[in-house]
């Protein structure tokens, strides 16, 4: 991807983690990024493209962040610390993660009246759910493959409204990462 597409696609991200996605317009996104509203429109068809563009993004830089952090804390060859690992990076009080989170949300929630935009977030929550329920197979290996896809969709569900809530201040940093945790072990206790 070209630096300046990136730019852009940064730009989106914050502009819509600030201003939701009613409030993303062509000429504060150009200004955010530095760039002319005529390139952005070189870049990008519409608005739809830009918006399904800038969900991809974010998907890609959580699967960054995640991916090359989770690396480095992880013990080798302990399934339930990655799987603990992948979900907990989604709840850092970083800049980027913060900001990730809120433009999904925000991208989340236009997709209630936006057709296009919801079969993309459904695609990407989807990817999102398979990988954690790979995870899962790998930490609970006796476990079926619906099972894990069950669990998935109920971590990565809690995982959502756990950031949403940390991120508007109802519940503390600390407190969501326990509560996610604590999910986690209660998913792979045999019952």
């Amino acid at each position: 991807m070209s630096d300046r597409r990136t730019e852009i696609l940064t730009a989106a991200t914050r502009v819509i983690a600030r201003r939701g996605v009613r409030g993303l317009r062509v000429g504060e996104l150009a200004a955010e990024a530095g760039v002319s509203a005529a390139l952005i429109y070189y870049h990008f068809a519409d608005r739809a493209a830009l918006l399904r563009e800038t969900l991809g993004f974010i998907g890609d830089r959580a699967e960054r962040y995640t991916t090359e952090r989770g690396a480095a804390e992880c013990r080798p060859d302990d399934p339930r610390d990655d799987l603990v690992q992948a979900l907990l990076l989604e709840l850092q009080d970083t800049p980027e993660v913060r900001e990730n989170s809120t433009a999904w949300g925000e991208l989340r929630a236009s997709a209630v009246f936006d057709g296009d935009l919801r079969e993309d977030l459904a695609r990407a929550t989807h990817a999102w759910v398979h990988e954690i329920a790979m995870l899962l197979g790998q930490a609970d290996p006796a476990g079926t493959a619906p099972a894990h896809a069950a669990a998935a969709e109920r971590l990565t569900t809690l995982l959502e409204g756990l950031s949403v809530r940390w991120l508007s201040g109802s519940l503390p940093l600390e407190q969501a990462q326990r509560v996610l945790r604590e999910a986690v072990e209660a998913e792979l206790t045999p019952r």
